[in-house]
């Protein structure tokens, strides 16, 4: 068994977006098109022999992954809010293995954020299912997949999908999983701005029945059978940017620059205010990304690949 592991927690963007009802429970059922792109937070854990856990959370620059992080903008951001304990989804995440596997030993964890915060992309989700992996490696415990996903749903509905990663229909309230055909190869430019979204804010203000239409998820899934990215674009849609470009006028506004600069679709990830936009060719998306620089309101940017 290792004593020390490090582990990449990537980020998802939402191809499709599409949420069916409320329950009766309070939870919406969604669905969604779920994709891993190559912007991804850094989970350092290691085994200590107090019992306890320790946790530190940073902003970092972290190394590029040539592969799938082409170029990137990074301006100030603070985490002092950010909580490292029974708060934190990696903490609540350790304590539960711990707990449940009767595990003495303490976990010593460090958590890099790239990410972007409260923004749509699952970060905090991500960082669970890397924490779940991370544990279960740590201590050989040996448990599957679907274990694992069975355990991340306690935690959070995102947490299965990311414990996944790759391309994935998602339905239920998240964590029903379905393996679908990879993302054909492109760019994808990630803006955040400098402002934070509450989901529970987004998913009450939802009004289902004012809903002109819905988004097109089987046709999107046809166009990802055949590669077709001008389909996948052309079907971008995402229901919560109904309520969430009302409250925030700037999602839009940055959705119409990028497709002035050449995008081929462009949508708000999540319950936002991460926006994202597809490009055929790292040129026309490093350039967009540029142009970036002239919004003041943009603080973290990148252009990334799809992560299969």
């Amino acid at each position: 068994m290792d004593n020390s592991i490090v582990l990449k927690s990537y980020g998802k963007i939402n191809l499709g977006l599409d949420v069916l009802r409320r329950r009766e429970d309070g939870y919406h059922e969604v669905r969604m098109i779920m994709q891993t792109v190559g912007l991804y937070d850094l989970l350092t854990m290691k085994k200590i022999k107090d019992d306890k856990i320790q946790m530190t959370c940073n902003l970092t620059f972290l190394p590029t992954d040539e592969r799938n992080l082409v170029y990137k903008i990074e301006m100030t951001c603070n985490l002092s809010f950010l909580p490292t304990d029974e708060r934190n989804l990696v903490y609540k995440a350790v304590k539960l293995i711990k707990d449940k596997y009767h595990i003495k030993d303490g976990v010593e964890i460090n958590l890099s954020k790239r990410i972007p915060v409260a923004a749509g992309m699952a970060g905090g989700s991500s960082n669970c299912a890397a924490a779940l992996k991370g544990m279960n490696q740590l201590f050989d415990l040996g448990l599957s997949i679907d274990e694992l996903c069975e355990i991340g749903v306690t935690l959070g509905a995102d947490v299965p999908y990311c414990i996944w990663g790759g391309t994935a229909l998602s339905e239920g309230i998240g964590e029903k999983l379905s393996r679908v055909d990879a993302m054909p190869e492109c760019y994808i430019l990630i803006a955040k701005p400098g402002i934070s979204v509450s989901t529970a804010f987004v998913y009450q203000n939802l009004n289902l029945s004012g809903l002109a239409k819905h988004p097109d998820i089987d046709g999107m899934l046809e166009c990802l059978r055949t590669k077709d990215l001008k389909g996948i674009c052309d079907r971008l849609e995402n229901v919560l940017e109904t309520v969430t470009i009302k409250e925030y006028p700037i999602i839009e506004e940055v959705k119409k620059h990028l497709m002035d600069q050449g995008a081929m679709g462009a949508l708000m990830s999540g319950s936002g205010p991460t926006i994202f936009a597809i490009f055929q060719d790292k040129k026309t998306a490093d350039n967009a990304l540029k142009s970036l620089r002239s919004i003041e309101d943009i603080k973290q940017a990148y252009v990334v690949r799809p992560i299969r």
